[in-house]
């Protein structure tokens, strides 16, 4: 450095100091917003730029998608029910201008309005609401933060409810609500299968009744299916037909 400005005047010394203390890089994923005398005079795009020392500054504004993480926010349902959910906000800047001169600082800003929104629209809907409607929820929310967002150059593409935390007497209470509506259901299906079985042999006693013989063997194929373990004792009715032609036999 000595070797090179060894042979150079100290007006061209001072000039090339200047130059290179003018020069300011900007990344491609950046944007420069450029101020000269305080007032703003242009967007600095990516490369290397001049900003003139004492007369001009600039600032860097990074473009990127940006993910925003609100956790455990406090927010009461409108049937009273105390949460906690955790937020997360996708959003960038579309606008390097806006964000720098209309909002003081849209990290913050957009922090606090989104916190704002969604305490806003979950106050508006119960519970069962809140853990059914998720998604819808969260498309409501982005919607309103867009609206301010987007006066301050930024584009909100995205709001998730990641975590919804229950009171613990709260999922108690739905722990036992679930198991009794399983209940229930197992109840409803098991008279179900009972009034269908009950149609079923209704039909096979009046087709039985209507066939000569049929109960007959209905009963020799159950003594059979008996007979077949000899650990069973079998008590025989015996029908009355019979009986009755028996007595005919001894009257004669």
């Amino acid at each position: 450095m000595e070797l090179l400005f060894a042979g150079m005047t100290p007006i061209l010394v001072g000039l090339l100091v200047i130059i290179l203390s003018s020069l300011k890089q900007i990344n491609e994923y950046e944007r420069g917003i450029q101020f000269t005398f305080g007032k703003f005079s242009g967007i600095l795009k990516p490369g290397w730029r001049i900003v003139l020392p004492v007369f001009q500054t600039w600032q860097k504004v990074d473009i990127r998608t940006k993910v925003v993480e609100e956790p455990d926010q406090e927010v009461i349902t409108k049937d009273n029910v105390s949460t906690k959910i955790t937020a997360v906000i996708y959003y960038k800047i579309t606008d390097a201008q806006k964000a720098i001169l209309e909002v003081e600082n849209f990290y913050w800003a957009v922090s606090q309005l989104a916190q704002t929104t969604m305490r806003n629209v979950i106050g508006e809907v119960t519970l069962d609401q809140l853990l059914t409607q998720r998604h819808e929820l969260a498309v409501k929310i982005r919607d309103i933060v867009e609206k301010s967002a987007g006066l301050w150059g930024l584009d909100v593409s995205s709001v998730e409810l990641k975590d919804i935390k229950l009171p613990e007497s709260m999922v108690r209470t739905m722990a036992k609500q679930a198991e009794a509506e399983r209940e229930k259901r197992a109840t409803i299906i098991n008279s179900e299968g009972e009034v269908i079985a009950s149609k079923n042999l209704a039909v096979a006693a009046k087709t039985m009744s209507g066939i000569p013989g049929a109960l007959h063997l209905r009963t020799l194929n159950s003594i059979n299916d008996i007979s077949s373990d000899q650990s069973n004792t079998v008590v025989f009715a015996i029908p009355l037909e019979i009986l009755h032609a028996l007595e005919g036999f001894k009257k004669k």
